[in-house]
């Protein structure tokens, strides 16, 4: 029963602290403020906690919590006095209080900004990374209410406490007092902070994935009594897939003593199995999915994968069932798969996994795969099938994952665990949407440092299951902020599988010069025609003619290759050199010969209707068993032809895509090393592929050396935030007057021309005399701000005679001086006129665009975007990046113009939007850019208050 007291000592409860996080392990817990509800989950946590843990945390034998201990720990006013506790199943696992106090170490409020602060986890999760968790949290917490530091006393023995500080990142001192260790630490996040934070977030996330994708122990629930059906098909694919682990049928209908089915054993709950479950498959209708999850949790199961329908893509009540099932999951620690997914599959050869609707397992290999619906993994999985045996043999699947409705786990977490697996060596993503943009590019950036990333991104319109931030960027702005982050973005599967299979078995190209040679001299021509429109350099065709030899197709290749001109080589082939399959063989033979010799280079082939052809040059020579009895598949490729005992059922249309079974004849992974040759059966798939190689190739170089952010002495930044505090106190979410707009940039050096108000002739020339002639008359309304080209702005008046004459023209062309807005402008020198902008978008993050002014980047949309905080050379590619940037460089002779200037204005705008979140968008329009210098002549910022938390916040899994 709370007091009248109690309810005066409780501010409003800050629902916003509430997050759910991935622990070291994989596992999940929630975090939350501590109520005045919670007292006996407190004494029941603290009953659970040993003697040794209690002593550690309040320096003396400490048994049991007194009534007052209760009333203290349960009572917070949520802004001097904070208690976190993170729960697993509803029950506490772990707590954390901070107390604000005075310099006298006394409770203090007000103005005090440091804060005490003790932790307690339960024994049984120690070692899980709670505490670390917990830490995030309650420092984000504290900063939000103007405490700056933490300290904490801790015993000498307490190592693992001392260690959760001093990893922590913070800026610290440390002493030794009393007996007792004392740290102090400062809560503004420093960049090895972050660095651990996010270090952190990677393993744990990883981990949770890795739970998933490689369970010790499975169960299906929802195996229906008869054949047939989803639960029942599953099970039969992970068994015969050969999974070694324990595998369980699970169905409620089952008799009492339902013994097997399949081979497998039965229980009518998953309760009723012995001993552990990693992985249940839910395969049940809707409705019954919330019993299944909390049997489940009961048991101790670590993750679902649920197929499910009937979710967020059937509409309002689907989208609330949704997050229902995502909210129990989390309660039990439990990481989700879906719903309304289509399954995963893990080919690595201790686990031989195929928990999904795939009724054979696809090829084991080393490209990773990530879809989002059922039909785009079905079309990923039989296109790879088909192109993986005749492209580039067995290059095949190391894992699958098909998340539905991606209501928990994402692509953002299978690329976490992707970025280190060491089965893994290209990762192929088709995403309909992006949930969370901000973390994917950072985590993009991050991995395609590693490893190839390609992806097809959706159009921007998210499935009607997918629970999207909403973003305000165009749809071509996020696909430019994926490259910048090394993304390899291409627009269809067929194109995902053509680069996927180059990266996966060619080494990146050294830069974009291609030689080009064949036996077809029209081939080679449309290859280089196609080099040319692919922004790459190649050499001219040598044409061996038609009659060439597997000899002298050696001897080209080995000269392509051997010639420092050539980064790459584009080998062209037509039937006409021999359809007998050992001729194709020798022409296999002697092209992987050549390559091998050079192994630094990577050799693609275009052939035309060379089935023989692309199956020698991918089969793995005599490592192969059967290697002589192959055919041709669809669509260039070729796939195993299995002899007519051990050919494997037909699947159905539309279905999966077939593969060899597990303990089958499928073909073994050939051995480290061994030359594979991809072959395309068009010169514009082959040169497309290339040419994202080239690309990519060049970014990893320039990624090493990112360059800096670089500090500017005259940068005003407690200035400027003096003054985004004072105009914010007028209100939110204002576009600023433009004396504030040129005082505010001002502060980080970006000077703004003066443009003084003329409401009549005479104050046009009063202005005028002020500014001194040359002057130019603009008229600012809003249908004629920025459009130069209606008539609204006169240039280069050199006296108050052609002054007033232009206005009066101005007023007769367009009306009333309070509706032209007309202001006088001192005259800039003349350059290239450009925009620039900052925006920062809720879901994407603060974002640095440039174009020229005019039709380029309002008709063309040519403009190129950075995220901020952009450094030098970043800078310097944004200038360079749009299809207009010669006219900044001397184009048909014209003068080029000051870029460093320029490229030294961006820098800057750029730092003032990433220190001061407040300033949610710049516009700078025109930006002259004149042979020397820079001048801008308009300007308008927007500032509104930040959000509360951003990606510097703690790790919190998306909230539900």
């Amino acid at each position: 029963m709370q007091t009248p007291a109690d309810r005066q000592d409780r501010h409003e409860y800050p629902a916003h602290w509430e997050a759910d996080v991935v622990l070291r392990d994989g596992g999940t817990a929630r975090i939350r403020p501590i109520t005045v509800d919670d007292a006996d989950r407190l004494v029941s946590f603290y009953e659970q906690v040993s003697d040794e843990s209690k002593y550690y945390r309040f320096f003396a034998p400490y048994p049991r919590l007194s009534a007052k201990d209760v009333h203290r720990f349960t009572h917070h006013d949520f802004v001097d006095r904070v208690g976190l506790a993170a729960t697993i199943g509803g029950e506490f696992i772990a707590t954390v209080r901070y107390d604000r106090i005075g310099a006298d170490g006394m409770p203090a409020s007000g103005a005090a900004d440091e804060a005490e602060v003790a932790f307690l986890v339960q024994d049984a999760h120690q070692g899980r990374g709670v505490a670390s968790a917990l830490l995030e949290h309650v420092a984000a917490v504290a900063r939000e209410r103007g405490i700056r530091r933490f300290a904490a006393e801790v015993l000498p023995a307490n190592s693992r406490m001392i260690k959760v500080f001093t990893d922590a990142g913070y800026t610290q001192k440390r002493s030794f007092e009393d007996g007792v260790v004392r740290l102090e630490f400062g809560l503004e996040p420093t960049d090895r902070s972050l660095a651990v934070q996010r270090a952190r977030e990677q393993r744990a996330e990883a981990r949770s994935v890795r739970r998933l994708l490689a369970p010790g122990s499975v169960a299906v629930v929802g195996v229906g009594r008869a054949p047939g059906g989803v639960g029942r098909s599953v099970l039969g694919n992970i068994r015969d897939a050969g999974f070694p682990g324990r595998l369980h049928a699970v169905n409620t209908a089952f008799p009492e003593d339902p013994g097997e089915v399949d081979g497998v054993p039965a229980y009518r709950s998953v309760r009723d199995i012995e001993g552990p479950v990693d992985l249940a498959v839910v395969a049940v209708p809707a409705e019954h999915v919330p019993a299944v999850v909390a049997e489940c949790g009961e048991h101790g199961v670590q993750g679902l994968v649920v197929l499910s329908a009937g979710y967020a893509e059937s509409g309002p009540g689907g989208r609330e069932r949704q997050r229902a099932l995502v909210r129990a999951a989390r309660a039990y620690g439990m990481r989700i798969i879906g719903p309304n997914a289509f399954g995963i599959i893990n080919t690595a050869a201790d686990v031989r996994l195929n928990a999904s609707l795939a009724p054979e397992m696809p090829r084991p290999g080393r490209i990773g795969m990530f879809a989002q619906s059922g039909a785009i993994g079905i079309a990923l999985l039989s296109r790879l099938h088909r192109r993986g045996g005749g492209v580039t043999g067995v290059t095949g699947v190391s894992t699958f994952v098909s998340a539905g409705n991606r209501a928990d786990v994402s692509g953002n977490d299978v690329l976490q665990y992707w970025y280190d697996d060491p089965e893994t060596d290209v990762v192929l993503m088709y995403l309909e949407s992006i949930g969370n943009p901000r973390k994917f590019t950072r985590l993009a950036r991050r991995t395609a440092a590693a490893k190839p990333l390609v992806v097809v991104q959706g159009t921007g319109t998210a499935p009607q299951g997918h629970a999207v931030r909403a973003t305000r960027l165009p749809y071509a702005t996020v696909s430019a902020l994926l490259r910048q982050a090394g993304v390899i973005r291409v627009d269809t599967i067929t194109e995902l599988v053509d680069a996927g299979l180059l990266l996966a078995r060619q080494p990146l190209p050294a830069g974009p010069r291609v030689a080009i040679l064949g036996n077809s001299e029209s081939l080679g021509v449309l290859t280089y025609d196609r080099c040319l429109a692919e922004g790459l350099r190649p050499a001219r065709p040598v044409d061996l003619t038609t009659g060439a030899t597997a000899e002298d197709f050696h001897r080209a290749l080995s000269a392509a290759l051997a010639d420092d001109t050539c980064d790459s080589v584009v080998v062209t082939a037509i039937p006409a050199i021999g359809e007998a399959s050992p001729g194709d063989a020798e022409l296999a033979a002697a092209l992987r010969s050549a390559s091998a010799a050079v192994p630094g280079k990577p050799v693609l082939v275009v052939h035309v209707e060379l089935g023989g052809l692309a199956e020698a040059l991918s089969a793995a020579a005599s490592t192969a068993p059967g290697a002589a009895d192959r055919t041709p598949g669809p669509q260039g490729g070729a796939h195993p032809v299995h002899r007519l005992a051990e050919r494997p059922p037909t699947a159905p249309a539309g279905t999966a895509a077939p593969a060899a079974p597990a303990g089958g004849d499928t073909p073994p992974v050939p051995p480290e090393g061994t030359r594979l040759i991809p072959a395309y059966p068009a010169a514009e798939r082959a040169v497309r592929a290339l040419s994202e190689a080239v690309k990519y190739a060049q970014w990893r170089r320039e990624a090493t050396d990112p360059g800096k952010v670089p500090e500017y002495d005259d940068i005003d930044e407690k200035g400027a935030a003096r003054l985004i505090g004072e105009l914010l106190a007028r209100g939110e979410g204002l576009t600023i007057p433009d004396a504030e707009t040129c005082e505010l940039l001002e502060k980080y050096g970006v000077h703004v021309r003066r443009a003084l108000p003329a409401p009549t002739p005479d104050a046009a020339a009063e202005a005028a005399r002020a500014l001194g002639y040359p002057v130019a008359l603009k008229a600012t309304a809003p249908h004629l701000r920025h459009r130069a080209d209606l008539g609204g702005v006169r240039l280069d008046l050199a006296d108050e005679e052609q002054l007033r004459r232009a206005y009066a023209e101005l007023a007769e062309l367009f009306g009333q001086p309070e509706e032209l807005r007309p202001v006088v402008q001192g005259m800039a020198p003349r350059g290239v006129d450009t925009v620039v902008r900052a925006v920062i978008d809720p879901a994407a993050g603060a974002v640095l665009s440039f174009g020229l002014a005019g039709a380029a980047s309002q008709l063309l949309g040519d403009m190129a975007h950075r995220l901020v905080p952009v450094t030098d050379r970043e800078a310097a590619s944004l200038v360079r990046s749009i299809r207009t940037a010669p006219l900044l460089f001397g184009w048909r002779g014209s003068t080029p113009v000051d870029t460093p200037a320029l490229e030294e204005l961006l820098l800057r705008l750029s730092r003032l939007v990433d220190d001061h979140p407040e300033v949610v968008a710049v516009t700078l329009e025109p930006v002259v850019v004149a042979p020397q210098g820079v001048s801008v002549l308009g300007a308008t910022v927007r500032l509104a208050r930040p959000p509360a938390r951003d990606d510097l916040g703690p790790r919190t899994l998306p909230a539900y």
